[in-house]
């Protein structure tokens, strides 16, 4: 088989060396001062909720990434979890999610 072809092939039937395409950025939510970016990842068993709270402090931005183990058939419902599960957690840990604990 010519090698072109073989990669036709692979490329169909979902082999060969591909990244996997990524999904557009969504857009972030304001909640209290903070900003929520949803960033669901797409695992094999459907989409795991995560996604990044921003918030600007006079020392420039601060960062929260979460991850939870939430899994959802389709990316728009773990879009939408990853937004409610982000407010949960402004509304429980305030600026506190930015400092470091103690371990």
């Amino acid at each position: 088989m010519a090698p072109g072809f073989t990669s036709f092939l692979r490329g169909l039937l979902g082999g060969g060396d591909r990244e996997p395409e990524a999904a557009a950025p969504e857009p972030a939510t304001e909640y209290k001062g903070f900003s929520i970016r949803p960033a669901p990842r797409r695992e094999a068993s459907g989409w795991l909720t995560a996604g990044i709270i921003t918030k600007q402090f006079e020392d420039g931005p601060k960062e929260h990434k979460f991850v939870r183990a939430d899994t959802y058939t389709n990316r728009d419902d773990a879009v939408a979890f990853c937004v409610t599960k982000a407010k949960q957690i402004i509304d429980e840990q305030g600026d506190r999610m930015f400092t470091p604990t103690a371990r």
